[in-house]
């Protein structure tokens, strides 16, 4: 099947689960990242991190090992599970310059600085680590967020913000985490819809 017989069948079986707009993964009212929106701004900031973790987590729901993946386009080493991999050390990246952790990459070596995308290979073992470790970073960080109220607290870790590495405060942190979130949902629109066709919000 060449691939615009497969990007036809995937658009006819289209997976979903929405009886109001059948493009979209799940009606409105049962989107489960929609709540009431938080008054204040620690409670926006919070919300919106939240969100963008759950976008990610719908946009990889249902595939198998060889599904999540799935490269996008040659030359591209991107998949699915390589956003998984990268976002769990993002979620890490975050505490070692705002908490000072002692947090080293997770997959990113001398010899291979891309690693979290190329070691993203379809095995069941490697889905189920990145799940698991993906979900042990953000529990890490949410831990670290619990501890500190205030969002002018300054890093104290080596930042590297910018091209000259400004410090920062954790509203700064986590404005560039929620960027980074948001930047990366988009890349898993395009790779889940050339999977099995699903788009939506």
């Amino acid at each position: 099947m060449d691939p615009q017989e497969q990007a036809e069948e995937a658009l006819t079986t289209r997976w979903t689960q929405s009886t109001v707009f059948p493009d979209m993964w799940a009606d409105p009212d049962d989107d489960p990242r929609e709540t009431e929106t938080p008054s204040d701004e620690r409670g926006l900031l919070l919300d919106y991190l939240r969100y963008y973790r759950l976008t990610l987590e719908m946009k990889c729901g249902g595939l198998d090992a060889e599904q999540i993946a799935r490269r996008s386009a040659p030359p591209s080493t991107m998949s699915l599970l390589g956003l998984v991999r990268h976002l769990a050390d993002g979620e890490r990246h975050l505490r070692r310059v705002m908490a000072g952790e002692d947090a080293p990459d997770l997959y990113r070596t001398e010899e291979d600085r891309d690693a979290e995308w190329n070691g993203a290979v379809a095995d069941p073992a490697v889905v189920e680590d990145a799940w698991r470790t993906w979900h042990a970073e953000m529990d890490a960080t949410d831990r670290y967020l619990d501890g500190v109220p205030d969002l002018g607290t300054w890093n104290a870790g080596a930042s590297d913000f910018g091209p000259e590495g400004a410090d920062l405060q954790l509203r700064d942190a986590l404005v560039g985490q929620i960027v980074e979130y948001a930047r990366h949902c988009g890349h898993a629109d395009i790779l889940r819809e050339r999977i099995d066709g699903r788009v939506g919000q």
